[in-house]
């Protein structure tokens, strides 16, 4: 019995000293959280797919420059008269005495056999096709822009996610020392009330601050959960389990004038480069609506081949030609253009509402940088202060000279101050990073900075 248990505990001793050498799985980077957002999001998917449909459609815009061909085999048989005449001079067939006139009223059925090739080209239509063409290739421009910017949306959404849950994590663990430090304020409370040197209030007063503590930790729990499920879903990943993420320190940022950030917006929003290509591709409609009165030219042709019999004798023929139309009473046409020019009017308004919007978000972005990081400062400065009040008032306590108010006080503006200043710290990354979204710079490479 006792050889088996030193077996056992000689391989329990083998895996624990294996696992201990085993190496330690790597925190999750917000580079990896931003690329597995950009591979997996519901999202991307949609904007990918759109891009796509923009493409074909170009492509499609494009096939109205080639010409029209098509073949077709026909097997047919009727006494229609008409039919069975013209079947009959298809087929090279016809007789004197298909002209009687009862063979004429009264034709006996005919099968025919047609074999036919025929096709057509729009030569000219007053610039029409290349203005739609003009058209798809500025939209499918646009859809790529458009996807960038929802590319740029999802990593600030990644951030901000990704952030918030190391800010609920330094929570619980403020919480978490905060509760630890009310337990044992109230174990030396305990005992200097039954030594005779504190009052019973005072180990009351103990108590509720433990309490209070204790909800503190239960909360800041429960807002890492709702980080995390935030998280989750801005990476498209719902089953994945919470995990270790590398942390977020503090950073000096770079800073630029609002003049330049505003002409950096100006030159890379992908939002605002998607309303330019699209208001030039609204041009090219109107243009395309306008081309519509034009003449159009168009060519066609045909040849066919006609049989009695699928391997009998028979006749071909064949007819070219070209054709020449105008639109004289253009009433759906003119209405067309009408919708083609509102939708014109609609979309130079958006983009300069756009415009304005953008300059907006730049400058509040710029001012909340500039904010943050002052704030960052002032918060650090807080915290040292803070801690360094408590130690003296921990030791004025124990020497009688505070009393268990002013400690608690102490401890409140204590835990506070590092609650702010990891608050601090965050926002002042996001802050950036919401600037570098304003600006239309936000890349994964550029968010990797923050970090």
């Amino acid at each position: 019995m006792s050889s088996r248990f030193s077996q056992i505990s000689f391989l329990a001793l083998l895996f624990s000293l294996g696992s201990a050498f085993l190496p330690a799985q790597e925190p999750l980077s917000l580079r990896q959280s931003i690329d597995k957002a950009l591979g997996q999001n519901p999202q991307i998917t949609i904007a990918r797919a759109s891009e796509k449909d923009a493409a074909a459609g170009a492509t499609l815009a494009r096939t109205q420059l080639i010409p029209q061909l098509a073949f077709t085999e026909d097997i047919s048989r009727g006494n229609d008269p008409v039919y069975a005449f013209g079947t009959r001079l298809r087929q090279r067939q016809f007789t004197q005495a298909d002209f009687a006139l009862n063979a004429l009223n009264r034709p006996q059925p005919i099968g025919n056999f047609s074999t036919r090739f025929s096709g057509s080209w729009m030569a000219f239509d007053s610039f029409k096709t290349q203005r739609e063409i003009r058209r798809a290739d500025l939209f499918k421009q646009s859809t790529a822009s458009a996807s960038k910017a929802i590319d740029q949306q999802i990593v600030l959404r990644v951030v901000a996610a990704y952030q918030q849950v190391l800010y609920a994590e330094r929570q619980i663990g403020v919480a978490g020392h905060e509760q630890e430090t009310a337990a044992s304020l109230l174990t030396s409370v305990d005992g200097r009330v039954k030594a005779g040197l504190a009052v019973e209030s005072d180990r009351m007063s103990a108590e509720v601050n433990a309490a209070a503590r204790k909800l503190e930790l239960i909360a800041a729990q429960g807002e890492l959960e709702l980080a995390w499920a935030e998280l989750r879903d801005a990476m498209g990943t719902p089953d994945m389990q919470a995990t270790a993420l590398k942390p977020i320190e503090p950073h000096i940022f770079p800073e630029n004038s609002l003049e330049q950030e505003l002409a950096t917006a100006a030159k890379t929003r992908p939002d605002l480069a998607a309303l330019g290509q699209a208001q030039s591709a609204q041009s090219q409609s109107v243009g395309a609506a306008k081309s519509a009165f034009g003449p159009r030219v168009s060519t066609y042709g045909n040849w066919e081949e006609d049989h009695g019999s699928f391997t009998g004798s028979g006749g071909n023929n064949w007819v070219a030609g070209v054709q020449i139309s105008v639109d004289i009473l253009p009433v759906g046409k003119r209405a067309q253009l009408a919708r083609e020019s509102a939708a014109q009017q609609r979309i130079d308004a958006h983009l300069l509402q756009s415009q304005q919007q953008a300059r907006l978000q730049v400058s509040r972005a710029h001012i909340h940088r500039k904010t943050a990081a002052l704030q960052l400062e002032v918060a650090r400065a807080a915290m040292d202060q803070s801690t360094e009040s408590l130690r003296i008032l921990k030791n004025r306590y124990s020497a009688g000279l505070a009393t268990i108010t002013d400690l608690l006080r102490a401890e409140d503006a204590e835990r506070q101050s590092q609650s702010n200043y990891w608050h601090a710290v965050y926002g002042n990354a996001m802050a950036y990073a919401e600037l570098l979204y304003a600006q239309g710079t936000l890349s994964p490479d550029a968010a990797e900075e923050l970090q």
